[in-house]
């Protein structure tokens, strides 16, 4: 397993997206310490590990929420390090998070064409969208993409919950994006749902490619082609799915005795 990580971390013409040597401080603490991955065009790619592993905090970086102390990144081929998020959404890098951020009060069908809508050339216009409008055929494109063009016309809030990370997937969708980061798309769901997610995931345009962070084990290695394992702010091991699932390390650390 230990040679695993230079097949997927070097350096390679067209990736997608590189981290260099990245770390993020707060204060005196270390959330990531010297994190590289390169992840290819088109490439699904799982990054696991326990609470406090540095996860979330390394999607941050990558969107800019919160930039690295150190270390660069590049988005297909183009330094983005000191991006605004605002100018990394427009170059094709996309977002889900834990905590939906959802108009509850809209329908289905007015969240997804207000994504649209905001990342299109025309979001200041004041005209409204007639019925050949072609951001309202992408956006019923996107609702059928994530299964739920039988409750397009109803409000958020009476969504369940599996429904509305669904909506999030649509809406990380909106004004085709190169790549998108998925972070616990599985949190909360049913086993219902949870095989939904896997079916629109695995559904997506073979394009575009995503990191998607999850707890759910089981969840992650069927929808991604390669697994970075983080401990402690640092990339711990990186293989395929197969093998981060039988490596003893990671059962020892991540999966515990009860796993398999």
């Amino acid at each position: 397993m230990d040679n695993a990580a230079p097949r997927f971390s070097a350096v390679g013409a067209g990736a997608a997206l590189e981290l260099r040597g990245v770390t993020r401080l707060f204060g005196a603490l270390a959330a990531l310490t010297d994190v590289t991955i390169t992840v290819r065009p088109g490439e699904r790619r799982a990054v696991l590990g326990s609470n406090g592993a540095g996860k979330t905090t390394l999607f941050n970086c990558v969107t800019g929420d919160f930039p690295p102390s150190s270390g660069t990144i590049r988005f297909f081929g183009e330094d983005i390090t000191d991006f605004p998020p605002y100018e990394r959404i427009r170059r094709g890098l996309r977002r889900t998070y834990q905590i939906s951020a959802l108009f509850p009060g809209l329908t289905v069908r007015d969240n997804v064409y207000l994504a649209c809508r905001g990342v299109s050339r025309g979001r200041f216009s004041p005209l409204r969208p007639g019925a050949n409008d072609a951001l309202m055929h992408a956006t019923e494109a996107l609702i059928q993409a994530v299964h739920l063009t039988s409750v397009r016309e109803q409000r958020v809030a009476e969504l369940a919950h599996g429904q509305q990370r669904q909506l999030e997937i649509a809406l990380a969708l909106a004004g085709a994006p190169r790549f998108i980061l998925f972070d616990e798309p599985a949190a909360g769901l049913s086993p219902t749902e949870r095989r939904e997610l896997i079916d629109i995931l695995t559904s997506l345009p073979a394009h575009i490619g995503y990191i998607i962070i999850e707890h759910d084990m089981d969840v992650a290695l069927r929808v991604v082609e390669s697994v970075t394992m983080m401990h402690n702010g640092r990339v711990f091991k990186e293989g395929l799915p197969h093998e981060i699932e039988a490596d003893p390390e990671v059962q020892e650390l991540y999966l515990g005795a009860g796993h398999e």
